[in-house]
């Protein structure tokens, strides 16, 4: 069923402009719910996002998800395996009422338990930033010539998502502005879109499980996203290029053009995921440390900012906020909700990391 309706959808005219005549926050009842657009995934078919009032706090969670990313015909193409992208809005993987960790509400530990969360979907295979459609050419594997149109829309879906938080949500306390995987990536750059709109709040950046991916091969993706067309005419961007940008630099530029920004990142030392993905892009396996990679882009992101914090855990489970294991993962002594307890309450945290705890780097913290 869902490939026929692939294919029906695919003959009709697709437009990916974005809607404005979206419900109001007010009109919307208890629990979650769907916010549907006119925007489009990766494939054409709709785009959606979700919202969750609480009546108990003015802080608010805006949360990016996350599932693979594709740079290249055969990885976007739907017809090709594997597929190594979350292509639909709407499938489980993307609905936070199927979601644990900081969505199970009813876990007295959760930080996020009085906040309005509002839950973007990721389907457009860019890790929420591509700038538009791209066409690419492959060959099949019986040599036949295929010509496959992506719409990676990440931007205009995510400023539609953005747009919608800024009319309904005008008098926050506290902002924090978290991504697993992917989504991490599109949380960094969209941090400091949502801290210069808030201005007058304090905003945390809490990425979850994409600091690995310092490659010298990263620019491929950039080129097929068009990352360049969509960054904000801030200084901290100027001269930037699909061939020079990096994923620390959304963390640096967002970071230096907001002061109310707090940065931190959360990895596992062996993410099995992070290493598949970097090995897709071009990096030959075995050819780098991935903790190694990851401290370099920490020290990287520090440096330029002076205030960057992280938790690293051990082993190579892939990211930690849609899982229970939110509430079980310890290293140094330190659990891992309690660390991110006290940094969006503005406390002072250290950088925890799975070096410096008795069970070592290779597995994971015992739940």
């Amino acid at each position: 069923m869902r490939t026929l309706f692939i294919a029906l959808f695919l003959l009709l005219p697709v437009t990916a402009s974005a809607q404005t005549d979206l419900p109001s926050a007010d009109s919307l009842g208890p629990g979650w719910n769907t916010i549907e657009t006119d925007g489009v995934c990766s494939a054409g078919t709709p785009f959606q996002f979700y919202s969750k009032s609480s009546e108990r706090s003015d802080n608010m969670l805006i949360y990016f998800n996350g599932g693979g990313a594709c740079w290249f015909g055969q990885a976007c193409d739907l017809s090709m395996e594997p597929n190594i992208h979350f292509p639909f809005a709407d499938m489980d993987s993307n609905n936070p009422r199927l979601a644990e960790g900081v969505f199970n509400f009813d876990n007295s530990e959760n930080p996020f338990s009085d906040f309005d969360v509002i839950f973007i979907p990721y389907c457009t295979g860019d890790v929420h930033i591509g700038s538009g459609e791209k066409t690419y050419s492959y060959k099949d594997d019986a040599g036949n010539d295929v010509s496959y149109t992506a719409h990676h829309n990440g931007f205009e879906n995510t400023m539609t998502s953005l747009n919608w938080i800024y009319e309904n949500f005008s008098a926050v306390n506290k902002v924090v502005v978290a991504g697993s995987s992917a989504g991490a990536i599109g949380a960094s750059f969209y941090s400091g879109f949502i801290a210069e709109h808030y201005s007058s709040v304090p905003v945390v950046l809490l990425a979850d499980a994409a600091g690995g991916y310092r490659t010298p091969l990263l620019p491929v993706t950039h080129r097929a996203w068009d990352t360049a067309a969509i960054l904000p005419n801030w200084e901290e961007y100027a001269g930037e290029t699909n061939d020079s940008i990096t994923f620390e630099d959304f963390y640096i530029a967002s970071a230096n053009h907001n002061s109310n920004l707090r940065l931190a990142q959360y990895n596992a030392a062996e993410d099995e995921t992070q290493i598949m993905f970097t090995q897709v892009i071009g990096d030959p396996p075995d050819s780098y440390s991935l903790p190694m990679r990851m401290l370099t882009s920490f020290q990287e992101i520090e440096s330029a900012t002076g205030e960057f914090f992280s938790y690293t855990a051990g082993g190579p489970v892939h990211t930690i906020l849609r899982d229970d294991i939110f509430y079980q993962y310890e290293v140094e002594d330190i659990r891992f909700v309690d660390w991110v307890q006290d940094l969006i309450d503005g406390k002072q945290v250290t950088d925890v990391s799975c070096v410096d705890d008795a069970a070592g780097c290779n597995a994971a913290p015992a739940p």
